[in-house]
C-alpha cells in the first residue's frame, strides 16, 4: 500500500490555525497516511489528534519542534515517534512553556516602547493554552495594521536585531536530542538550508547533531525548489542522515499544503524506515 508522510505540520497547540482535530482531518483529504504532529515545544495537542486519527485511518506519529541553540544560533529540531510522557522530555516542555511565556512578555514590552501597545493581551487571546510564537506577534502587528504581511513583522519588529527582538536561552541541541531519543524518537533537523549556514558550519553543525544522537535530516520541506532539494538530499547522505519530508503545516492557503509534498529522491534513506 502507497504511504504518504508529512512528518512535521503545526496546531493551535502551538502558532498553527486549525486544532490538532482539524488538523488530523485536512491531512486525511489531502491524502496523508502517516502524520505526525510537531507542535512548537510542546505535546498538548497529541492526545485529541490521536483520537481523532484513530477514528479516520491516519497513522498519528506523535512529534514535537523543539528550539535549541548551538554555538549561540537557533536550530529547531523535530522529534518523531516520541513518547510524550517520558519524564526529561514532559518537564522540558513545562519549561520551554515558562521561557515562551518570559519571552512574549519582554516583546510585548518592547512593542509598548514603539508605540504598539496591548500586544500581550492579544496573543494570549489567540495563542489559548497553546504556546505564544513570535508569528502570534505578527499576526498582531499585521491586525493592528503596522505592517502589512507577518513576513513584514519578522523584517522590522521580530527578527534578530530588530526593535523587538528578544534572545532567548533555549536548550542545549545535545540535550534536546538527547531527551528525543531517550524517549523512543528519532531527531530530525528541520528545513536545514533555513539557517544560511557556511558549508563550513554546516559540516560543523551536522557532526555536532549525529554525535549527540541525530539521525534524520528535513530533505523535503515546507516550499523547496529542485535545487534545494538536490543540496538537502546530498546533505543527507553525505552526513549518513535519512531524509525526513514535511510541510511545516499551519494555516490554510499561506503555507504549503499538508501532504503536498515532492517525493524523496530515491537515493536517500527514508526517516521513517527508522521509526518502530
Amino acid at each position: 500500500m502507497f504511504e504518504l508522510y508529512d512528518l512535521h505540520c503545526h496546531s493551535t497547540a502551538s502558532d498553527g490555525a486549525l486544532s490538532p482535530t482539524e488538523v488530523v482531518l485536512r491531512a486525511h483529504r489531502h491524502g496523508v497516511t502517516a502524520l505526525a504532529l510537531t507542535d512548537h515545544d510542546t505535546t498538548a495537542g497529541l492526545a485529541e489528534a490521536q483520537a481523532c486519527a484513530a477514528t479516520n485511518g491516519v497513522k498519528l506519529i506523535p512529534g514535537i519542534e523543539l528550539s535549541t541553540l548551538w554555538q549561540n544560533q537557533c536550530f529547531h529540531i523535530v522529534g518523531i515517534g516520541i513518547d510524550p510522557e517520558y519524564p526529561p522530555l514532559a518537564e522540558a516542555t513545562v519549561n520551554l512553556q515558562n521561557t515562551r511565556l518570559e519571552r512574549a512578555e519582554k516583546i510585548a514590552e518592547k512593542l509598548a516602547k514603539k508605540r504598539i501597545p496591548g500586544a500581550m493581551d492579544a496573543v494570549k487571546k489567540v495563542a489559548g493554552e497553546g504556546m505564544i510564537t513570535r508569528s502570534h506577534f505578527a499576526h498582531f502587528l499585521v491586525s493592528q495594521h503596522h505592517v502589512d504581511t507577518e513576513q513584514e513583522a519578522f523584517d522590522r519588529y521580530l527578527a534578530k536585531g530588530k526593535p523587538a527582538y528578544v534572545a532567548t536561552p533555549w536548550a542545549d541541541m545535545t540535550l534536546a536530542v538527547s531527551w528525543i531519543t531517550e524517549s523512543g524518537g528519532i531527531a530530525v533537523l528541520a528545513h536545514p538550508l533555513r539557517y544560511k549556514l557556511s558549508a563550513n558550519s554546516m559540516k560543523r553543525l551536522l557532526t555536532a547533531f549525529k554525535t549527540a544522537g541525530g539521525q534524520g535530516i528535513e530533505v523535503i520541506t515546507g516550499r523547496i525548489n529542485n535545487d534545494e532539494i538536490s543540496r538537502a538530499a546530498t546533505l543527507a547522505v553525505r552526513f549518513e542522515l535519512a531524509g525526513s519530508t514535511g510541510s511545516d503545516f499551519h494555516c490554510p492557503d499561506q503555507w504549503v499544503e499538508l501532504g503536498r509534498l515532492a517525493p524523496l529522491p530515491v537515493h536517500v534513506k527514508p526517516v521513517w524506515e527508522l521509526l518502530n
